[in-house]
Protein backbone atom coordinates (compact mmCIF):
# COMPACT_ATOMS: atom_id res chain seq x y z
CA UNK A 1 0.00 0.00 0.00
CA UNK A 2 1.33 3.03 -0.74
CA UNK A 3 2.13 6.01 2.07
CA UNK A 4 0.33 8.97 2.18
CA UNK A 5 1.85 11.97 1.86
CA UNK A 6 2.18 14.10 5.25
CA UNK A 7 1.30 18.06 4.15
CA UNK A 8 1.19 20.69 6.10
CA UNK A 9 -0.52 23.22 4.93
CA UNK A 10 -3.13 22.14 3.41
CA UNK A 11 -5.92 18.94 3.53
CA UNK A 12 -8.79 17.19 1.68
CA UNK A 13 -10.16 17.43 -0.53
CA UNK A 14 -13.94 17.63 1.26
CA UNK A 15 -16.77 17.03 0.43
CA UNK A 16 -18.66 20.73 1.60
CA UNK A 17 -22.94 21.11 1.71
CA UNK A 18 -21.90 24.77 0.58
CA UNK A 19 -18.65 24.79 -1.82
CA UNK A 20 -19.01 20.87 -3.55
CA UNK A 21 -15.39 19.71 -3.56
CA UNK A 22 -13.09 22.33 -1.20
CA UNK A 23 -9.19 22.13 -0.91
CA UNK A 24 -8.84 23.45 2.56
CA UNK A 25 -6.13 25.17 3.61
CA UNK A 26 -5.06 26.11 7.06
CA UNK A 27 -3.09 29.36 7.17
CA UNK A 28 -1.70 29.09 10.84
CA UNK A 29 -1.17 25.50 11.02
CA UNK A 30 -0.56 25.35 14.40
CA UNK A 31 -0.99 22.42 16.80
CA UNK A 32 -3.06 24.53 19.26
CA UNK A 33 -6.12 25.98 18.06
CA UNK A 34 -5.70 29.60 17.59
CA UNK A 35 -8.40 31.61 17.22
CA UNK A 36 -10.90 35.01 18.16
CA UNK A 37 -13.50 33.18 19.36
CA UNK A 38 -13.98 29.64 21.58
CA UNK A 39 -17.37 28.79 19.99
CA UNK A 40 -19.24 26.56 22.35
CA UNK A 41 -20.45 24.25 19.43
CA UNK A 42 -16.95 24.19 17.58
CA UNK A 43 -16.00 21.10 15.97
CA UNK A 44 -12.44 21.35 16.30
CA UNK A 45 -12.08 21.31 20.41
CA UNK A 46 -11.53 24.38 22.84
CA UNK A 47 -9.14 27.29 21.52
CA UNK A 48 -6.11 27.24 23.39
CA UNK A 49 -4.43 30.89 22.11
CA UNK A 50 -7.36 33.23 22.24
CA UNK A 51 -5.69 36.73 20.44
CA UNK A 52 -6.37 39.08 17.85
CA UNK A 53 -2.80 39.90 16.87
CA UNK A 54 -2.64 39.50 12.68
CA UNK A 55 0.65 37.39 12.07
CA UNK A 56 2.58 35.39 9.50
CA UNK A 57 2.60 32.28 10.97
CA UNK A 58 3.93 30.20 7.59
CA UNK A 59 5.75 31.24 4.81
CA UNK A 60 3.72 31.89 1.54
CA UNK A 61 5.91 30.14 -0.78
CA UNK A 62 6.19 27.07 1.42
CA UNK A 63 2.60 27.23 0.75
CA UNK A 64 2.44 27.55 -2.81
CA UNK A 65 4.92 24.57 -3.44
CA UNK A 66 2.78 22.36 -1.59
CA UNK A 67 -0.30 23.08 -3.50
CA UNK A 68 1.78 23.06 -6.43
CA UNK A 69 3.08 18.97 -5.22
CA UNK A 70 -0.57 18.06 -5.54
CA UNK A 71 -1.85 14.81 -7.53
CA UNK A 72 -4.42 16.14 -10.20
CA UNK A 73 -7.77 16.11 -8.37
CA UNK A 74 -11.15 17.67 -9.18
CA UNK A 75 -11.61 20.73 -7.09
CA UNK A 76 -14.45 23.25 -7.06
CA UNK A 77 -13.03 25.89 -4.43
CA UNK A 78 -9.63 26.25 -2.57
CA UNK A 79 -10.71 27.34 0.67
CA UNK A 80 -9.11 29.43 3.70
CA UNK A 81 -9.74 28.01 7.03
CA UNK A 82 -8.24 25.30 8.98
CA UNK A 83 -7.59 24.99 13.08
CA UNK A 84 -8.68 28.91 13.35
CA UNK A 85 -9.39 31.89 12.27
CA UNK A 86 -7.99 32.30 8.92
CA UNK A 87 -7.76 36.13 8.65
CA UNK A 88 -5.21 36.15 11.84
CA UNK A 89 -2.83 35.46 8.94
CA UNK A 90 -1.31 38.83 8.04
CA UNK A 91 -0.08 37.46 4.74
CA UNK A 92 -3.67 35.74 3.59
CA UNK A 93 -3.78 38.01 0.92
CA UNK A 94 -0.59 37.72 -0.56
CA UNK A 95 -1.32 33.98 -0.44
CA UNK A 96 -4.75 34.32 -2.26
CA UNK A 97 -2.45 36.53 -4.92
CA UNK A 98 -0.24 34.02 -5.47
CA UNK A 99 -2.73 31.52 -5.52
CA UNK A 100 -4.14 33.28 -8.53
CA UNK A 101 -1.32 32.94 -10.70
CA UNK A 102 -1.46 29.42 -11.09
CA UNK A 103 -4.41 27.94 -9.75
CA UNK A 104 -8.15 28.92 -11.80
CA UNK A 105 -10.12 27.95 -9.09
CA UNK A 106 -12.44 29.58 -7.33
CA UNK A 107 -11.07 31.13 -3.64
CA UNK A 108 -13.29 30.76 -0.16
CA UNK A 109 -12.31 32.36 2.78
CA UNK A 110 -14.69 31.08 5.98
CA UNK A 111 -14.05 33.58 8.46
CA UNK A 112 -16.07 33.96 11.89
CA UNK A 113 -16.03 38.07 10.82
CA UNK A 114 -14.36 38.99 14.37
CA UNK A 115 -12.01 41.16 12.65
CA UNK A 116 -13.47 42.44 9.19
CA UNK A 117 -14.08 45.78 10.87
CA UNK A 118 -10.16 46.09 9.86
CA UNK A 119 -9.35 48.10 7.16
CA UNK A 120 -6.18 45.40 6.42
CA UNK A 121 -8.62 42.24 6.79
CA UNK A 122 -11.48 43.36 4.33
CA UNK A 123 -9.02 44.36 1.82
CA UNK A 124 -7.49 40.63 2.20
CA UNK A 125 -10.67 39.40 2.01
CA UNK A 126 -11.91 41.24 -1.20
CA UNK A 127 -9.17 39.40 -2.80
CA UNK A 128 -11.16 36.35 -2.37
CA UNK A 129 -14.90 35.12 -4.58
CA UNK A 130 -16.27 33.90 -1.82
CA UNK A 131 -16.49 35.00 1.62
CA UNK A 132 -18.64 33.02 4.35
CA UNK A 133 -18.85 35.35 7.54
CA UNK A 134 -20.11 33.82 10.62
CA UNK A 135 -23.33 35.63 12.44
CA UNK A 136 -24.75 33.17 15.75
CA UNK A 137 -26.03 36.20 17.67
CA UNK A 138 -28.41 38.79 17.57
CA UNK A 139 -27.42 40.38 21.42
CA UNK A 140 -24.15 40.93 23.17
CA UNK A 141 -25.12 38.46 25.83
CA UNK A 142 -25.84 35.87 23.20
CA UNK A 143 -22.68 36.43 21.47
CA UNK A 144 -20.63 35.99 24.69
CA UNK A 145 -22.65 32.39 25.62
CA UNK A 146 -22.25 31.36 22.14
CA UNK A 147 -19.28 33.11 20.54
CA UNK A 148 -17.19 33.33 23.37
CA UNK A 149 -14.87 36.07 21.85
CA UNK A 150 -11.55 37.82 23.48
CA UNK A 151 -12.40 40.90 25.34
CA UNK A 152 -13.30 43.83 23.31
CA UNK A 153 -14.82 42.21 20.19
CA UNK A 154 -18.12 42.98 20.45
CA UNK A 155 -21.79 41.57 18.25
CA UNK A 156 -21.78 46.04 17.34
CA UNK A 157 -18.92 46.23 16.25
CA UNK A 158 -18.64 42.68 13.86
CA UNK A 159 -22.24 43.12 12.64
CA UNK A 160 -20.91 47.04 11.41
CA UNK A 161 -17.92 45.31 10.18
CA UNK A 162 -20.30 42.79 7.73
CA UNK A 163 -21.95 45.96 6.69
CA UNK A 164 -19.29 48.23 6.25
CA UNK A 165 -17.32 44.92 3.98
CA UNK A 166 -20.61 44.34 2.06
CA UNK A 167 -21.05 47.83 0.77
CA UNK A 168 -17.59 47.25 -0.83
CA UNK A 169 -16.80 43.71 -1.96
CA UNK A 170 -17.71 42.69 -5.15
CA UNK A 171 -17.64 39.17 -5.15
CA UNK A 172 -20.47 36.65 -3.25
CA UNK A 173 -21.01 36.87 0.43
CA UNK A 174 -22.66 34.37 2.31
CA UNK A 175 -23.56 34.59 6.14
CA UNK A 176 -23.84 31.03 8.28
CA UNK A 177 -25.86 31.02 11.51
CA UNK A 178 -24.77 27.96 13.33
CA UNK A 179 -28.79 27.23 15.61
CA UNK A 180 -28.47 25.46 18.49
CA UNK A 181 -30.43 25.68 21.82
CA UNK A 182 -29.30 29.32 23.11
CA UNK A 183 -29.92 30.91 19.80
CA UNK A 184 -33.05 29.70 17.94
CA UNK A 185 -35.25 32.45 20.10
CA UNK A 186 -33.51 34.96 18.78
CA UNK A 187 -33.99 33.68 14.95
CA UNK A 188 -36.37 36.23 14.00
CA UNK A 189 -34.07 38.69 14.96
CA UNK A 190 -31.62 37.17 13.14
CA UNK A 191 -33.46 37.05 10.09
CA UNK A 192 -34.09 41.07 10.41
CA UNK A 193 -30.20 41.49 10.95
CA UNK A 194 -29.24 39.07 7.72
CA UNK A 195 -32.15 40.97 5.71
CA UNK A 196 -30.57 44.35 6.57
CA UNK A 197 -27.14 42.89 5.48
CA UNK A 198 -28.47 41.40 2.32
CA UNK A 199 -26.50 38.94 1.61
CA UNK A 200 -26.19 36.66 -1.67
CA UNK A 201 -27.02 33.52 0.61
CA UNK A 202 -27.59 32.83 4.25
CA UNK A 203 -27.10 28.98 5.44
CA UNK A 204 -28.99 27.79 7.89
CA UNK A 205 -26.87 24.88 9.67
CA UNK A 206 -26.78 23.22 13.37
CA UNK A 207 -23.51 21.51 14.59
CA UNK A 208 -24.25 17.83 13.07
CA UNK A 209 -20.80 16.73 13.31
CA UNK A 210 -19.32 15.58 16.90
CA UNK A 211 -19.81 18.54 19.10
CA UNK A 212 -20.06 19.70 22.58
CA UNK A 213 -23.73 21.14 21.80
CA UNK A 214 -26.60 19.17 20.45
CA UNK A 215 -28.17 20.39 17.35
CA UNK A 216 -31.51 21.14 16.55
CA UNK A 217 -34.06 18.52 15.50
CA UNK A 218 -34.98 18.95 11.80
CA UNK A 219 -38.34 19.90 12.98
CA UNK A 220 -37.13 22.98 15.34
CA UNK A 221 -34.77 24.18 11.92
CA UNK A 222 -37.88 23.81 9.58
CA UNK A 223 -39.96 25.95 11.93
CA UNK A 224 -36.87 28.69 11.80
CA UNK A 225 -36.08 28.86 8.29
CA UNK A 226 -39.79 30.70 7.96
CA UNK A 227 -38.21 33.96 9.25
CA UNK A 228 -35.61 33.82 6.39
CA UNK A 229 -37.77 33.72 3.38
CA UNK A 230 -37.26 37.52 2.42
CA UNK A 231 -33.55 35.93 1.70
CA UNK A 232 -31.77 33.08 0.01
CA UNK A 233 -31.06 30.07 1.95
CA UNK A 234 -28.86 26.78 2.12
CA UNK A 235 -30.55 24.40 4.85
CA UNK A 236 -28.00 22.15 6.07
CA UNK A 237 -30.66 19.08 6.69
CA UNK A 238 -31.43 19.28 2.95
CA UNK A 239 -27.82 19.59 1.85
CA UNK A 240 -26.51 17.33 -1.52
CA UNK A 241 -22.97 15.97 -0.38
CA UNK A 242 -20.36 14.18 -2.62
CA UNK A 243 -18.29 11.45 -2.14
CA UNK A 244 -14.97 12.82 -1.94
CA UNK A 245 -11.84 10.82 -1.13
CA UNK A 246 -9.15 13.26 0.55
CA UNK A 247 -5.09 13.72 -0.50
CA UNK A 248 -4.44 12.75 3.21
CA UNK A 249 -7.14 11.43 5.83
CA UNK A 250 -4.57 12.03 8.75
CA UNK A 251 -4.49 15.87 7.70
CA UNK A 252 -7.81 16.14 7.55
CA UNK A 253 -9.16 14.61 10.19
CA UNK A 254 -6.77 16.64 12.11
CA UNK A 255 -7.81 19.92 10.90
CA UNK A 256 -11.28 18.80 10.74
CA UNK A 257 -11.58 16.82 13.71
CA UNK A 258 -13.97 13.20 13.38
CA UNK A 259 -14.94 13.33 9.97
CA UNK A 260 -14.39 14.79 6.55
CA UNK A 261 -17.72 15.27 5.51
CA UNK A 262 -18.54 19.49 6.10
Amino acid sequence: MRKEKKYKYIYGPVSSWRLGVSLGIDPISRKEKLCTFDCSYCQVGETQILTDERKTFLPTKELIDEIKSLPPVKIDYITFSGRGEPTLAKNLGEMIREIRNFRKEKIAVITNASLIDRKDVQEDLALADLVMAKLDACSEESFTKINRPLKGITLEKTIKGIKDFRSIYKGRLELQIMFVEENKACAKDLAKLVEDISPDEVQINTPLRPSAVKPLSKQELDGIIGYFKNVHTSYVYEAERKMVEPISKEDTSRRRRLGIDD
